[in-house]
């Protein structure tokens, strides 16, 4: 098995690192002594550079600008996002994009596509239903009327919607399958309501009261839905592990640096047996990340494996949402008081990991879907 990253990807990763090598963590207020927002818009001056490097089309076809590159160099280039609390909605926009390149209308691929690639159009997802933990498709009804769909419904914490110009939203028909409709924001009927993460980032209620959507910004294909919500899974799971290596690179420093008893305490057993077990944690989180990006890129093309790709992003997410709390806790632990600083960035990355783990939930949901896909796949 060949676990090597092709030339495109590793360029990705290159660029990548160049453009987040100058984004300070500590560039907004501390959310623990911010009571609202941590700001009002995201980063746009490091989004216009993501521009730039052709960064924001890199999974989008040639046809459309982009690169042709798949779900594995995005993770890539989120796992570097996060090391640095990159404020940018490049998950959101990118595996909207994806969706909407895989399963939307030529009309609705020429009209969003483009933009979204020189990032003139920033796109966002609603993924969380109604209340956090029900499937968010059902938060939502759509109903045909001629040619056009009316939605109504309410989806909450959907991030950088305040800025997003487009917002991806499922929706449930009555009769089978999700659909995904692509929502302008200022949507007549649409509004918006403050919410805030844990992280200190602007997030909105929505709320879609007769919201009507022309029929071509409507997704009916089958499997849309799902994917992008894998796509999106997936790529948390790429945050979650770019920010835990962040952490234990800075952990690491620091247990290096800082000394009792004339030795640095990294050289104390206690200590390395912790930072021992958080690397093997990260270890774990990577490789199942890099198996659920492939089994996506590799379900998108056709190809099969003994269970669907939701198990791969079910085993992705256990790791994920476990290992980023862990990483985190320990790191808390081995900083001792410095960690609660609010001077020191480690607090910042503590408030995005618990974040994310929310954004994930809980191991134990998805050990019980994991369960399920096994009962109805059986291996043998």
């Amino acid at each position: 098995m060949d676990f090597t990253f092709t030339e495109e990807q590793q360029a990705a990763v290159e660029a990548a690192k160049a453009v987040f090598a100058d984004v300070a963590p500590d560039s907004v207020p501390s959310p623990a002594l911010t009571p609202r927002a941590v700001a009002e818009e995201f980063d746009r001056p490091l989004w216009a550079k993501l521009a730039a490097c052709d960064l924001l089309s890199l999974v989008l076809a040639e046809e459309h600008g982009g690169a042709g590159l798949d779900a594995i160099a995005l993770c890539l280039v989120l796992r570097e996002a996060a090391k640095v609390l990159a404020r940018v909605p490049l998950l959101e926009h990118c595996a909207t994009a994806m969706a909407v390149q895989a399963h939307g209308s030529p009309e609705l691929a020429a009209a969003l596509l483009p933009g979204a690639g020189d990032g003139t159009l920033v796109l966002t997802a609603a993924a969380h239903g109604r209340s956090g933990h029900d499937p968010a498709e059902l938060a939502v009804t759509a109903r045909r009327e001629g040619d056009t769909w009316t939605l109504e419904g309410l989806q909450t914490a959907v991030p950088w919607a305040h800025s997003a110009d487009w917002i991806a939203v499922p929706a449930h028909t009555g009769e089978g399958e999700a659909v995904l409709a692509l929502v302008p924001r200022e949507a007549g009927g649409l509004t918006l309501a403050e919410q805030y993460s844990t992280s200190g980032e602007r997030l909105a209620e929505l709320t879609l009261e007769g919201v009507r959507v022309p029929a071509t910004h409507l997704v009916e294909a089958a499997g849309a839905w799902d994917h992008l919500r894998q796509l999106l899974a997936t790529g948390t799971c790429a945050l979650a592990l770019g920010l835990g290596e962040g952490v234990l690179t800075m952990t690491s420093q620091y247990t290096s640096k800082r000394e009792q008893f004339g030795f640095p305490v990294a050289t104390f057993q206690a200590v390395a047996v912790q930072a021992a077990d958080r690397y093997i944690d990260l270890r774990a989180m990577e490789v199942t990340l890099w198996q659920a990006a492939w089994r996506l890129d590799a379900s998108t093309g056709g190809a099969g494996g003994p269970l669907p790709s939701a198990g791969d992003v079910a085993v992705a997410k256990i790791w994920a949402s476990e290992g980023v709390r862990r990483v985190v806790q320990t790191a808390q632990h081995l900083h001792g008081g410095f960690g609660a600083d609010t001077d020191y960035p480690l607090h910042r990355y503590h408030a995005w990991a618990k974040q994310l783990e929310l954004q994930l939930g809980p191991a134990a949901a998805h050990e019980e879907a994991l369960g399920d896909l096994l009962a109805a796949h059986p291996l043998a």
